[in-house]
């Protein structure tokens, strides 16, 4: 069936006709029922524009057949069960539906995807891992090995078939430039959690059977990809919309930082073509060292190439074919494989020499001993026959010219792309003389402008400028022969020459803190060699040992940015981030973070709120870094939610956030946090003071400068601190075991009963003071200052009886408990709700003065205090956190993006 409603696939892409200067493509009809989508199968010399309809069905790219089932299936398009023995399968992507379903499918094949991109994004493939019940969207097949996602646009895909996904992630930029001004949805098919609703039929769109449905990836919207159609095109954003920074606000400006360097994501080295477990055409792709299954008598396995790169790299695909097979059937099979729809005329087979032959030579000998083993006229056998080589190469047919498509870049044209012929004389100059006319532009100089090329990697999308005496039909010919995917993944783009002025913002964080600027410049400097003139230091976060260089050379950034992430100072190892430029602040409302310069989206959006993914520790970090610049912040009291993922968890605790991530998907996360509840929490400063206490045992001659630290959830003296700094330790020895809850749980209660039998006496070695007042305490081995409601992992130490002598505690009223326990059974029948902790006092100034080195720790961070002094007092304003809402039952209305301007809300729609 042939790949005719391109448009429609186009408009399911994007959610309705490309936009102005989008780089939108449209595969060309050819011979018999396969789209012709290479660089040379276009229309001749003219101009394609966006929105343009050619005739034909709605099944973009797909190969169609019936075949008949041999077990139970289900529909791709609307997930229902296809009753009967007959069904339609797609030969090239496995998209399987009803007889009845064909006509409205938009999903395009993954043969023709490629050419849908509108803006090429590389993905952010994270570590391999499990993912039940997914499919992969280049195959379709389940994921039941382990597979690999984007941590940024939730695509999912197996390892095979990671170099043929489409280079197509949700944008976090566009290279410094403003491409439209509206934005489109981002539609990711499949995967939807089960039980999401069609916004526009309101029934069950979700399936755990097959890769169907679809969901935008900006503003959650989740449909049928029938039902999506009738949708308006652009994304408003939904229920983010407050939240979400769009991408036309945020630039990086170096051709080789990507978003992957602006998130703190481990990339996972995926294997090229052929190293998986799962193939096209029935096979099992295998890579090097892999084993290939026997096929059955009246089939054979052949190892397929697609080029020299992967012959050099022993990485190919399998198909199983008929042994006598014509050579049409198997070229076609080989095709296939690699996901190339082009004509099959244009291609032959060439045989590969057993490795005792070739040995290790190069391309240009293995071309010499390669003996003709190409695809012979169409009645003839092919490499089916017998006594023929099992590994063959593809090679395109040399070609006297070709139509090219050169598209315009983000140049303000009203045209997705022009077509022209290139010839053996075409130069990279001649073309961009040739284009400049069909963009409207013949007024202007061809100087101004330049030819480049961009491989749309899945992983990374590479730019590189042309030679304005590039011979641009030896340059496709040789892409060709390196790789016919590559060829398929490339386009060439008319841009504008600008001269940018390099500035890369590098964030390094790891340093230690407290130091004065100059230390800091000379730390950076003989751990790196800061070159003077093009490093300077714009930000200094010293509290929390961070700097911010501004390096004015692309090529010095690249090189501080990997010798950063490879270096230790004082043993613990640096970080690295990229920081992108925000612009446009007149377009959007959140903060990407808390950086408060002129560039950052802090320093002037009025209103946002924070999202911290971590512990009690992480939070009170984030907590003390805007105290730190709230003085450049045009919103001087953002409120802050937490998405628990520490051990104890506390304070996410008491704000309803649970006690630890589930895996909750992140768009709800996300709509918690716009719907939570501001509350106020009281923040407390700890000043400690090592000297001479008394002259008692273990006092010191050299007493350590005071410091000042802050609390937010509870502050240990004692056995609590102890077992606190022991785990601690035992992290810092072995960081690689602690990965899990349950596991650092388990530490805790092993290194709890080490100390069932000790005593120390902790009420002989410390004195308290209460608002100036001694105050006499009680046979204890731990004393606990707390400002919330729960501690220890959830308990409640202070207890819940009324008692007339304290007040009922609040975590906004000015007052800290102060609580003893006894040891760690004492603690742990606190844990186990069986008791409360010994109340002793309640106020708002404490004084205690330590007789002994004792363990402290303060919002879970312990280390040994010296004898000395540690006064407790409040520290100014009251902080502003955000409390989870209680869930309530929505009402079911009609589709948000569907209403007219100025309909109001359903109720339960709106906050």
């Amino acid at each position: 069936m042939a790949a005719a409603a391109e448009s429609g696939a186009r408009a399911w892409l994007s959610g309705g006709s490309p936009r102005p200067g989008s780089p939108t493509s449209s595969p060309e009809l050819g011979a018999g029922s396969r789209s012709r989508l290479g660089p040379g199968s276009g229309p001749g010399s003219g101009i394609e524009r966006p929105g343009a309809r050619p005739p034909g069905p709605s099944a973009p790219g797909h190969s169609f057949r019936k075949v008949t089932l041999t077990k139970p299936t289900f529909c791709h398009l609307c997930s229902d069960f296809i009753w009967g023995l007959a069904g339609i399968l797609c030969d090239v992507c496995n998209f399987m539906s009803h007889e009845k379903c064909v006509k409205h499918v938009k999903t395009p094949c993954t043969s023709v995807a490629p050419s849908l991109v509108h803006v090429p994004v590389a993905h952010c493939f994270g570590p391999r891992g499990h993912y039940k019940r997914k499919f992969c969207a280049v195959c379709r097949k389940g994921l039941e090995a382990p597979a690999l996602r984007c941590e940024v646009c939730e695509l999912h895909v197996h390892p095979d078939c990671v170099p043929f996904a489409c280079s197509d992630c949700r944008q976090c930029h566009l290279d410094g430039h403003r491409d439209h001004d509206t934005h489109h949805h981002h539609w990711r098919e499949g995967n939807l959690s089960s039980g999401a609703r069609c916004e526009v039929c309101r029934k069950t769109c979700s399936s755990s059977d097959v890769l169907a449905g679809v969901r935008c990836e900006w503003c959650g919207v989740q449909a049928h990809s029938v039902c999506s159609a009738a949708l308006t095109p652009e994304c408003t954003f939904g229920r983010l919309r407050t939240m979400v920074l769009p991408p036309a606000c945020v630039r990086l400006l170096s051709r080789n930082f990507s978003k992957m360097h602006c998130f703190r994501i481990s990339e996972s080295a995926a294997p090229e073509p052929g190293d998986g477990d799962d193939g096209v055409d029935g096979s099992a792709p295998a890579g090097p060292g892999k084993e290939v299954a026997a096929p059955e008598s009246s089939k054979q396995t052949l190892k397929i190439f697609d080029g020299n790169d992967t012959v050099q790299r022993n990485h190919f695909r399998v198909i199983s074919v008929p042994r006598l097979a014509r050579s049409q059937e198997v070229l076609e099979a080989a095709l296939r494989a690699y996901y190339i729809m082009e004509d099959p005329q244009a291609f032959q087979l060439q045989a590969l020499p057993p490795p005792t032959q070739a040995g290790d030579a190069d391309t240009e000998a293995l071309g010499k001993v390669w003996s003709g083993g190409t695809a012979e006229d169409e009645g003839s056998r092919g490499p089916g026959s017998r006594d023929v080589p099992e590994a063959w190469v593809i090679r395109a047919l040399p070609r006297t010219q070709e139509v090219l498509k050169i598209y315009p870049a983000w140049l303000k044209v009203g045209v997705a792309y022009v077509s022209l012929r290139v010839t053996p004389q075409s130069t990279a100059q001649t073309v961009v003389l040739e284009v400049l006319p069909l963009l409207g532009r013949q007024d202007e100089g061809p100087e101004g402008f330049q030819l480049l090329e961009v491989l749309m990697g899945s992983r990374q999308v590479q730019r590189m400028v042309l030679a304005d005496e590039e011979l641009l039909l030896g340059r496709l010919q040789a892409i060709r022969q390196t790789s016919l995917r590559q060829m398929s993944q490339t386009r060439f783009y008319v841009a504008e020459r600008r001269a940018v002025a390099p500035r890369v913002s590098l964030f390094v964080g790891g340093l230690p803190p407290g130091l004065s600027p100059q230390e800091y410049s000379s730390l950076l400097d003989e751990a790196m060699s800061l070159k003077a003139g093009l490093v300077s230091m714009s930000h200094i976060y010293s509290s929390q040992g961070a700097v911010v260089l501004d390096v004015a050379c692309f090529a010095e950034a690249e090189r501080l940015y990997m010798l950063v992430r490879d270096t230790a100072v004082h043993s613990r190892p640096l970080t690295a981030l990229v920081l992108p430029d925000v612009l446009f602040p007149e377009a959007a409302e959140p903060a990407p973070g808390l950086r408060a310069d002129q560039r950052g989206a802090s320093a002037w959006v009025p209103c946002f709120r924070v999202l911290v993914c971590g512990g009690d520790g992480t939070v009170g970090w984030v907590l003390a870094t805007l105290e730190e610049v709230r003085h450049r912040l045009a919103c001087p009291e953002p409120a802050v939610a937490i998405l628990p993922l520490g051990t104890g968890n506390d304070l996410g605790r008491v704000l309803r956030w649970g006690a630890g991530y589930s895996g909750e998907d992140p768009f709800s996360v996300l709509l918690s946090v716009d719907e939570a509840d501001a509350v106020l929490m009281d923040r407390w400063t700890i000043l400690l003071d090592a000297q001479e206490a008394g002259g008692g045992e273990g006092s010191v001659v050299d007493a350590e400068p005071p410091k000042i630290v802050h609390m937010s959830n509870y502050c240990g003296i004692g056995i609590d601190a102890e077992l606190s700094l022991d785990f601690h330790q035992a992290r810092e020895e072995e960081p690689g075991k602690f990965t899990s809850r349950l596991h650092n749980k388990g530490v805790y209660v092993r290194v709890g009963l080490q100390k069932l039998s000790q005593a120390r006496g902790l009420h002989r070695e410390i004195r308290l003071q209460v608002e100036q007042q001694e105050v006499e305490l009680p046979n204890i081995e731990g004393l606990i200052f707390i400002n919330i409601p729960s501690w220890g992992s959830g308990a409640d130490l202070w207890g819940s009886d009324n008692d007339s002598k304290f007040e009922k505690p609040r975590m906004d009223d000015g007052l800290l408990e102060v609580v003893g326990v006894t040891g760690v059974v004492h603690m742990g029948q606190v844990q186990g709700g069986l008791r409360s902790g010994i109340r002793i006092a309640q106020g708002s100034y404490f004084r205690v003065t330590l007789l002994k080195a004792t363990p402290v720790q303060v919002d879970g961070e312990p280390w040994v205090q010296a004898p000395g002094h540690m006064i407790i007092a409040a520290a100014g304003p009251k902080v502003h956190m955000l409390r989870k809402a209680k869930q309530k039952p929505r009402k079911a209305g009609p589709p948000r993006d569907a209403r007219m301007d100025g309909e109001p809300a359903p109720e339960g729609d709106s906050k």
